[in-house]
């Protein structure tokens, strides 16, 4: 197929890019790998772009407004809050997601870090690995089966934790102030204002996207509102819980721990008071990670920027309105 189109992927968090480069040779694209998927880079590699993916580096409005070609951008994942949405709908460019993978991934692993933390698995290992067996050491350990489990959002992962925390016995409570309550009850759960989820839960895992509205979600005043003997987990993004606020809240005994995935700054500075602490687990941003969810994503996020370069209306459009401007760039 003589075309003539290239794909610049920006980043990525996997070994190889074979199966984004196979799908988009179909068509008869040519991915190019960003070296470093820097904005100084991005921006002269973007006017020559039909396409863009994007893992982790943001994907900013000066690097759109560079990209006069480009025809979607696609994110390697299901968040956005790397890719200026509203400047790609502006110049008339779809931006795409990959919102079904990884939920039965990042949903066990929210599971394996609220059980870590429950059961003091990491603080044993530590301990009997540099000479201590010891049984009674940090807090109080307490049965889950009865405990009250707070889940903010109700996404396609949150739903998949519901059946996965009611097998271990969990109460589960729901804040998501635009879901039918209905709906959530339909899954074996109640829904709740996020005060009374704060002020009820032994457990709060967190499954929302990062906006403006939920950036900061979890401060110094929001800890001191849980339970001191609660746990938080969270497996979403960093920019939810301010870093600050939870390390003085785990030093404070304000809240008797902590599970992320994710962290403000990823990665964390060597000085970062957080991982001192012996009451918080922390995962490198790995909770997606299985090789069956990333060759989904890899397949997935390439099959989406074909389809528009093939003038075919690809599955998860985020930016709806786009499709409606005169300006659309997409031939459709």
């Amino acid at each position: 197929m003589q075309n003539n189109w290239k794909v610049l992927i920006t980043d990525y968090a996997w070994p190889s890019i074979e199966p984004e480069r196979q799908v988009l040779a179909e068509i008869g694209a040519e991915l190019i790998a960003a070296d470093t998927g820097d904005e100084a880079e991005l921006l002269t590699l973007a006017p020559l772009m039909d396409g863009i993916l994007t893992c982790w580096k943001p994907v900013r409005a000066p690097v759109i407004a560079a990209a006069e070609k480009c025809q979607i951008i696609g994110r390697c994942g299901i968040g956005l809050d790397n890719i200026d949405v509203e400047a790609a709908t502006e110049h008339g460019i779809i931006v795409t997601n990959v919102p079904a993978y990884c939920i039965d991934e990042v949903s066990d692993h929210a599971m394996g870090l609220l059980l870590a933390c429950a059961r003091k698995i990491s603080r044993y290992d530590r301990a009997v690995k540099s000479g201590t067996w010891e049984q009674n050491i940090g807090p109080t350990m307490r049965r889950i089966r009865g405990k009250t489990l707070g889940v903010v959002g109700f996404g396609r992962i949150a739903r998949s934790i519901v059946p996965k925390a009611k097998a271990f016995g969990f109460t589960i409570n729901v804040c998501s102030p635009r879901t039918d309550p209905e709906l959530i009850q339909q899954s074996g759960a109640q829904k709740v204002s996020f005060s009374e989820l704060l002020a009820t839960s032994d457990f709060i895992t967190v499954h929302a996207p990062l906006t403006a509205e939920t950036q900061g979600m979890f401060g110094a005043a929001e800890f001191l509102a849980m339970k001191p003997t609660a746990y938080l987990v969270n497996t979403a993004r960093g920019g939810i819980v301010d870093t600050a606020a939870l390390t003085a809240a785990l030093q404070n005994a304000e809240i008797a721990g902590a599970g992320v995935d994710v962290l403000e700054t990823e990665p964390p500075e060597q000085n970062e008071k957080l991982l001192t602490l012996d009451n918080v687990v922390v995962t490198p941003h790995a909770a997606f990670m299985s090789e069956e969810s990333i060759l989904d994503l890899e397949v997935a996020a390439a099959t989406c920027v074909a389809q528009v370069l093939m003038g075919k209306l690809p599955e998860s459009v985020v930016n709806p309105s786009v499709l409606e401007r005169s300006n659309l760039r997409a031939n459709f």
